[in-house]
């Protein structure tokens, strides 16, 4: 018969940690010796997924978290109007408000980038068919916008969000079963390109800055296999990026500038897109669709000149 002494040190053993099955120990799996382990289940979570839910390919769409759309910042840029004109010596009130009228302005592309995702949506997921499915950081802004336009179609749309001090949560518009959160941006990086069969880039700030560079990158130096990467507005971009002057400063290869096109609608993209695999014998299938514009008459096509 078991003394009261030894009954509470069985009591302890199961309380313990240590009698804790192991994967069933938060504690022990998010031990700093534990991190190959965790960057492994980062990396083999999503992509069973993916594999279950029958992805095959992936258009990735970056830009920024602060082109939302105009009936966004409409309202927002009213209040800052009004405050302006009450403060015309305050500094800050008037940069907030030249800031505000800049957003205003590329709130255009929040309405690309949700056309784009339905136009690409349309064609590629028909008959039980996942190519092209679209992939966002998970967030708002243009992420929202290409969630949104995949959603509108009733299309799959896949959000790799990821924790950060200050907390980013998932836009609405992404498919329940693909919506992920990543602790490691390395393995965020990797599910994006892994099923990459095109990128379509949107103005934006450091984290899309840095997305495009990797992306050149990894395609430059054959990490990845070619692919063709589209970046919307080519006014902005060659604005924030002088990439003859790189060019001719010899840093980098005069067909280095091959590895990206511009774009100004989507329309114009997406036919870019199909160009570049129909010169390859392959890629998507199916033709570019009638697409109706979100947030500018309904359900009609927009036609482009």
């Amino acid at each position: 018969m078991l003394t009261r002494e030894l009954r509470r040190n069985m009591r302890k053993m199961k309380e313990s940690g240590a009698y804790l099955r192991a994967y069933e120990d938060l504690a022990f799996l998010r031990r700093e010796d534990l991190r190959p382990v965790r960057l492994q289940l980062e990396l083999l979570k999503p992509e069973l997924a993916l594999q279950e839910q029958g992805i095959t390919s992936t258009v990735v769409i970056f830009g920024s978290t602060r082109t939302v759309s105009r009936e966004e910042i409409e309202p927002k840029l009213a209040r800052l109007e009004k405050r302006a004109r009450a403060r015309p010596k305050d500094a800050d009130a008037q940069r907030d408000l030249r800031i505000a009228r800049r957003l205003l302005a590329k709130a255009s592309y929040y309405d690309e980038a949700r056309l784009f995702a339905r136009i690409v949506s349309s064609a590629c997921q028909m008959e039980g068919r996942c190519d092209f499915v679209v992939v966002t950081g998970g967030g708002p802004g243009v992420m929202e916008a290409a969630n949104r336009g995949a959603h509108d179609v009733g299309a799959k749309t896949i959000g790799l969000n990821i924790t950060l001090p200050h907390e980013q949560y998932p836009n609405p518009y992404i498919t329940p079963e693909l919506c992920f959160q990543f602790h490691y941006f390395a393995l965020r990086k990797m599910h994006f390109m892994m099923r990459a069969k095109a990128m379509a880039i949107f103005p934006g700030g450091y984290g899309t800055l840095d997305e495009l560079f990797e992306a050149l990158t990894l395609v430059q130096t054959g990490k990845v296999s070619s692919l063709p990467i589209i970046l919307f507005g080519k006014k902005w971009w060659s604005k924030v990026i002088n990439f003859e002057f790189l060019r001719d400063e010899g840093v980098i290869a005069p067909e280095d500038l091959d590895l990206f096109r511009f774009a100004e609608t989507a329309e114009e993209a997406w036919e870019k897109v199909q160009d570049y695999y129909r010169a390859r014998g392959g890629g998507p299938r199916g033709t570019m669709p009638a697409a109706p514009s979100p947030g500018r008459g309904g359900g009609g096509a927009r036609g482009r000149s």
